[in-house]
């Protein structure tokens, strides 16, 4: 079970940008003027575009500089990102309920790079129903679909079982999330609570569309509808 991060289940956008704005005036020595947007793209993705549109010619060293430099500010905001941040609604209800299916683990898949998809899931007590050492995240310069295998990879090589799309499923906000699963191999759960309609989301292949988390048993009823009876049982 993979969860997408920003916008499915933590909103914190203002720190994420203050903390942008910090590595970027850290590694360039200038002012940041326009962030890229995230689109559900990985950070990696992001840092070349915002210092594209900043008028900063990308070097071989900036992308390991600038993610050092986030990671540092990131985690030095991250007692402002339950005051100025929110989670959203029905994440924990989610998170708790699916971790109750037989033999499930969770994981995330998320553009965000790996220490700050931690501090934003633990600002809000969300951490302790997610296994980070399966995820794939950010920093892994890898089109989303290919880290969704990698993480696929990494939960195999922990549980000794192969995760295909018949036990696999994504729940994320964005039709790139969608296109992830749908091209890595995993069921898909879209949820309407970020910047794709869910006209969007059914359109780019969803397998199923929820207008957000809010409602604990569509959720456990959906991931355990995607999944092969043989792998899995409600608990």
């Amino acid at each position: 079970m993979l969860w997408n991060v920003d916008l499915t289940l933590v909103d914190v956008a203002i720190v994420t940008r203050d903390a942008y704005a910090e590595a970027f005036r850290r590694v360039t020595g200038r002012p940041l003027v326009k962030l890229a947007p995230a689109m559900g793209r990985p950070d990696s993705e992001i840092v070349f575009e915002t210092l594209a549109v900043n008028g900063i010619p990308a070097e071989d060293d900036h992308l390991p500089r600038f993610l050092a430099a986030l990671a540092v500010a990131f985690a030095d905001r991250r007692k402002r990102l339950a005051k100025e941040g929110r989670m959203l609604p029905g994440a924990k209800d989610a998170l708790k309920a699916v971790s109750r299916l037989d033999g499930v683990v969770q994981s995330v898949l998320t553009g965000t790079i790996k220490g700050n998809a931690v501090h934003k899931l633990q600002a809000f007590g969300l951490d302790k129903y997610v296994d980070f050492d399966l995820g794939g995240y950010g920093e892994e310069v890898y089109p989303k679909a290919t880290l969704l295998q990698v993480a696929q990879g990494r939960a195999k090589q922990r549980h000794g079982t192969p995760f295909t799309a018949a036990n696999t499923v994504l729940i994320g906000d964005s039709t790139r999330d969608v296109q992830a699963a749908r091209i890595g191999g995993a069921a898909m759960v879209a949820v309407a609570s970020g910047r794709s309609t869910a006209a969007e989301l059914r359109e780019a292949g969803a397998d199923v569309v929820l207008p957000d988390l809010s409602n604990a048993s569509e959720v456990v009823a959906a991931v355990a509808g995607l999944t092969a009876p043989v792998d899995r049982k409600a608990g």
